[in-house]
């Protein structure tokens, strides 16, 4: 069947992909393997259940014969489009379940790291992780009123974003113990997660396939996929390389609480680099881009694709490239002036997406109505993201001493939580000034 090729071909090609990896990498860049893998399970779990949307408001619909008395009622959009309440709402407490807990755990990882192993850390929260997403692939089979699964739907999203953000603040901190080079995977391999998720929903698209075998299809690689990252993550601790950083790291005095915030004032500037960088993108990407149309598909087959293609597959491929180009190129320094000024100048890119043909629209005019203008202000947006947000997050644990290189990662981790929460709150008001 088409759900049967559509699962086989994803867990065939991270089968080769881990192969390939361990088999022709040599052993000295291992470690720079692991971390993207670990990467790679930190974001594409997330990514899958934010591209599965779809499918978790079909589930939110009234059984059709339960439309006239279900409990959730109906509400007329401004649109006309009448969803009922569960519906209508889903993105919205989506969005606050997601948030919330990411902003909360990432703060407090940032001070009890010193406190809790950080193997428990790690393999803990990919097995929390790991056995949400396995809930969620059975529940697909399972028949569920529109209510309680909407309830527990949003149990899981703080669940994954809760362990999500002690796993993404965790690796940070780790990778800053090791050289600056270090954190690149871990940024390439995210970057990638979103990849994957977009071509995977449009390959999905393409196909055919039902909402339900899609779905069942993303969480089923994801709990490959995290998998595949605990089982790195326990082949690091045998690594020469790694644990020659580590040892070093404790010869050395930790940090304690007196001194966390002179830690923060010594790595500031490139934690409110990395803040403002999310805050853009998040403010912009995807509230504003997804609502653009296309003005030369006509309704054709380009009109399905427009979005799906030139928004989320072409920003996380280009993000993805930004990423992974610090592993080749550092510039501009750690301590260049022209570091803050090209983070600043991405601001322009908030009246360039919203003077394009964003519908509905109520009190801007069209400035740049072809579809080639959104697909370059999307290259150079989705880049610079990615570019920039690696060079901040590789430069920050090195602004501080080697003993104070974890803690320093984690604090730079917390801000990009903080730059996430910050644009999807802006968000709002960007898309209601448009």
């Amino acid at each position: 069947s088409i759900k049967d090729k559509n699962l086989s071909m994803s867990q065939d090609l991270l089968m080769l992909v881990s192969i390939f990896s361990f088999s022709c990498f040599p052993r000295y860049n291992a470690v720079w393997l692991i971390f993207f893998i670990l990467g790679l399970g930190t974001l594409l779990p997330w990514n899958f259940f934010m591209t599965a949307t779809m499918y978790f408001t079909e589930r939110l619909k009234d059984p059709p014969s339960d439309i006239t008395t279900n409990q959730t009622a109906n509400v007329t959009l401004q649109d006309g489009d009448t969803r009922n309440v569960l519906e209508s709402k889903f993105n919205n407490v989506m969005t606050l379940c997601a948030m919330v807990p990411l902003l909360i755990f990432t703060c407090l990882n940032s001070f009890i790291h010193q406190r809790i192993p950080q193997k428990l850390r790690i393999s803990g929260s990919l097995t929390v992780i790991f056995v949400v997403f396995l809930l969620t692939a059975v529940l697909v089979k399972v028949d569920v009123a529109p209510l309680p699964f909407f309830t527990l739907t949003m149990i899981k999203i703080v669940c994954i974003n809760s362990f999500g953000a002690i796993l993404q603040s965790s690796l940070f901190g780790l990778a800053g113990i090791l050289p600056a080079s270090y954190t690149t995977p871990i940024m390439s391999g995210q970057g990638l997660a979103g990849t994957f998720a977009a071509f995977s929903m449009i390959c999905a698209l393409a196909s055919g396939s039902r909402l339900q075998d899609s779905a069942f299809g993303y969480f089923i690689t994801a709990c490959v996929v995290i998998l595949l990252a605990i089982s790195s993550y326990l082949t690091l601790p045998k690594m020469e390389f790694f644990q020659y950083y580590i040892e070093s790291n404790r010869s050395r005095p930790s940090a304690d609480e007196e001194n966390k915030m002179d830690l923060l004032k010594k790595g500031k500037i490139k934690s409110l680099h990395m803040c403002f960088i999310f805050t853009v993108t998040i403010g912009t990407f995807p509230a504003v881009t997804v609502e653009v149309k296309s003005t030369v598909a006509n309704g054709g087959t380009w009109d399905t694709y427009f979005i799906p293609v030139s928004c989320f597959l072409l920003f996380n491929l280009m993000d993805w490239a930004g990423r992974s180009l610090t592993a080749v190129c550092m510039w501009p320094g750690k301590d260049s002036i022209w570091l803050p000024v090209l983070v600043g100048l991405r601001v322009v890119f908030i009246p360039l997406f919203m003077l394009c043909n964003v519908q509905p629209r109520h009190l801007l005019p069209v400035w740049f109505h072809h579809d080639a203008w959104y697909i370059v202000f999307m290259i150079f947006f989705s880049f610079s993201n990615g570019y920039l947000a690696s060079l901040c997050m590789c430069f920050g644990p090195k602004k501080v001493a080697q003993h104070e290189a974890e803690t320093a990662g984690a604090i730079m981790a917390f801000f990009l939580s903080l730059g996430l929460a910050l644009g999807a709150a802006i968000s709002f008001a960007f898309r209601a000034m448009i």
